[in-house]
């Protein structure tokens, strides 16, 4: 199934699996590597008007295998290698620390909305896992899946949206963004 009739104005993006080759816990911007296509694909979405941003777990800070600043200077060099991007959201907390932002709650999409000036459901995310669309449903935005290996078939089977590639995802919003149907 396709994306809604609704016209897009942003694109948001989880970081690992998604923009970069996931590295566990990466705070090295050095092991920093683009998936395929990802560079380009985010140029597309900047180079159609809209926004574009990251919408991140980083659970490595809470278990102290990464400080704040070590997770800033790798987004920094995500940002280097495949943005720039508009606006960067970090969930530092773990799976247990009941937080509002970290993915699949909706808190990192609704503050990157509000950082962009926009609506959330302007918005559609684009991520490797269920709980990046989860969030993009709980804000009020789209999402599109774009499986991995690590994506499980439930994840696949339950998303409205699944592309084969980044550029496929954002080749989807981009016929939104034009404004309607294509």
């Amino acid at each position: 199934m396709a994306l809604s009739d609704r016209p897009l104005r942003g694109v948001l993006f989880d970081r690992d699996d998604t923009l970069v080759v996931d590295v566990p816990y990466n705070a090295d911007p050095e092991r920093v590597v683009p998936v395929a296509g990802a560079a380009d694909a985010v140029a597309a979405a900047r180079a159609a008007g809209l926004a574009v941003g990251v919408v991140t777990n980083q659970s490595a800070i809470a278990k102290g295998l990464a400080t704040r600043d070590q997770v800033d200077a790798t987004n920094a060099r995500v940002d280097e290698l495949v943005g720039p991007f508009d606006v960067w959201e970090v969930c530092p907390h773990d799976r247990g620390d009941d937080c509002a932002c970290r993915k699949p709650r909706p808190g990192m999409v609704l503050a990157a909305a509000d950082q962009l000036g926009l609506d959330a459901a302007d918005l559609v995310v684009i991520g490797d896992i269920g709980a990046d669309v989860s969030a993009a449903v709980a804000a009020g935005a789209q999402g599109i899946l774009v499986p991995t290996d690590r994506t499980m078939p439930a994840e696949v089977e339950a998303a409205t949206t699944v592309a084969g590639s980044i550029e496929e995802a954002v080749a989807l919003v981009l016929a939104r963004a034009a404004g309607g149907a294509s």
